[in-house]
């Protein structure tokens, strides 16, 4: 099987924050990648921007560092490449003056192609930049804007944050981008429900044990330090990413793969999660902080000593045990859980069906496990179905839980496609489907507030936990004292 190549439109992409970290590792070579597996139409250009003062052949240098560092050696090819970079060109820009929009506006001309903005930029930045192509006339009726999280820090900045973008730009030409809806195994979530008569009739309370969500990562701070001590795990994955994924389990069939549809069907679960308030916080909720361990066969100096600074609270790690109040999920409890320096970089969606009601093998009664769907979406992305077989060879009936294993890498052979290409390539095309709407967006806020509230007002303390483990003690408590493990790769 092969994938069938679509070209694009030609389409003007100026990419604001040309020369920083995401379009150094993700962007650019996404496009490069899309150039070489001949998507791009005729005449498309690619226009970095940015406060650097460079001459475009100092760009295409940058952009040709960054494929060559972020590309593999084998998927680099040199026609490909020089013609990639043919299509760049350059403009220094001061995003908050507005010195350069016209400079902008002199290299994009009078084109008709397709025209959209990639702010990879600071969200305080939005606005300005908004505000500037409006000023100087680059905003057309075929332009879209790309949002990168994070979109506030709380509901109401995210509302001041759309409420700027909305000044200039229609919601059908906004794309606020989660790059895990890119990821060909969250699309395949959707494959896997509902275009399988096995599973739909069992994905619901009757049958469905519990529901885990895991993203774990083994880095540190990085280059991330002033945004992230900011920001911490709550805001940075749970109420963007995790969310996201949460709503593709939970939402019921929406009525076709149209963008609303889709989009409708995941506001009605964020609508439907039941608020985790002070008194329940505590009970439901765990913050953790790494401290100096082993990670990456190596020592690692905690987050504080990363830091420099003994007096941060920010969570590194986080828990939350979620219900989501309606007739499908009702008394289903969905665990989720992300954080840095733990021990194996994973995320994975787990569900986990109900025990067997009775068992017939005596012997083995107690050894039954439960079923699981594993859907692992980073690394080796892939699918296991959990089932009990019976042990090969004589001897009684003895029983063993193993994996019917669907494992992508195995059963496409093609190269699978980075999650910025697909999102880029739909963004162009205009569709809106694995991007959030606005009131998807604050819904995920109205959520996430009351329980950054009640960690405000109890004081509640980020935990320790050791560089290279699962978390604090307290998350496995809190999946324990239901009776209930955490799935541990």
């Amino acid at each position: 099987m092969t994938s069938q190549i679509i070209p694009v439109e030609p389409f003007d992409l100026i990419v604001f924050g040309g020369t920083g970290d995401l379009a150094e590792r993700k962007l650019l070579p996404a496009l490069y990648q899309r150039q070489r597996a001949g998507q791009f139409s005729e005449p498309t250009r690619i226009i970095g921007a940015s406060r650097a003062r460079l001459s475009d052949d100092d760009y295409r240098a940058f952009a040709r560092k960054s494929i060559s560092t972020h590309v593999k050696p084998s998927e680099i090819d040199q026609g490909q490449l020089e013609s990639f970079l043919k299509r760049l060109s350059y403009v220094g820009i001061d995003a908050v003056s507005g010195d350069g929009f016209e400079q902008l506006k002199k290299v994009v001309g009078d084109s008709r192609s397709i025209r959209a903005f990639y702010l990879a930029v600071a969200p305080a930045l939005f606005g300005h930049i908004s505000r500037h192509l409006q000023e100087v006339g680059l905003v057309t009726p075929t332009s879209r804007i790309v949002m990168e999280k994070p979109i506030g820090r709380d509901l109401t900045s995210a509302c001041e944050l759309n409420d700027q973008i909305a000044e200039v730009f229609s919601e059908q030409q906004i794309f606020r981008i989660d790059h895990y809806l890119g990821k060909e195994t969250v699309q395949n979530l959707m494959a896997l429900r509902f275009a399988n008569a096995l599973y739909e009739p069992l994905w619901n309370s009757a049958h469905i044990d519990h529901v885990q969500i895991t993203v774990a990562e083994t880095v540190g701070l990085e280059d991330r330090i002033t945004y992230y001590d900011k920001a911490g795990a709550l805001r940075d994955m749970m109420q963007n990413h995790m969310l996201q994924l949460l709503c593709l389990v939970a939402m019921e069939a929406p009525s076709s793969m149209e963008a609303d549809a889709l989009r409708d069907e995941k506001l009605k679960v964020l609508r439907s999660l039941k608020r985790i308030n002070g008194n329940e916080a505590p009970k439901t909720t765990v913050r953790g902080q790494y401290r100096a361990g082993a990670s990456a066969n190596g020592p690692v100096k905690g987050y504080l000593e990363e830091l420099g600074n003994s007096e941060s609270n920010t969570e590194t790690f986080v828990a939350i045990k979620a219900e989501i109040a309606n007739w499908r999920w009702a008394g289903v409890p969905f665990y989720l859980r992300t954080g840095k320096r733990l021990a194996t970089r994973v995320s994975e969606i787990v569900i986990e069906f109900k025990p067997i009601p009775h068992s017939i093998f005596e012997d083995s009664a107690g050894n039954i496990a439960a079923n699981q769907l594993v859907i692992r979406l980073q690394p080796d992305e892939g699918v296991k179905q959990w089932i009990m077989i019976k042990d090969p060879g004589p001897g009684g009936m003895r029983l063993r839980h193993v994996p019917l294993d669907m494992s992508f890498a195995e059963s496409f052979q093609e190269r699978n496609p980075d999650a910025y290409e697909r999102l880029i390539m739909d963004m162009i095309r205009g569709n809106q489907s694995l991007f959030m709407r606005r009131d998807e967006v604050e819904a995920a806020w109205s959520w996430i507030d009351p329980i950054l509230g009640a960690w405000e007002d109890s004081r509640q303390e980020a935990q320790g936990y050791t560089a290279g483990t699962w978390g604090p003690s307290a998350s496995i408590a809190l999946i324990e004292r239901d009776g209930r493990t955490w799935h541990e790769s």
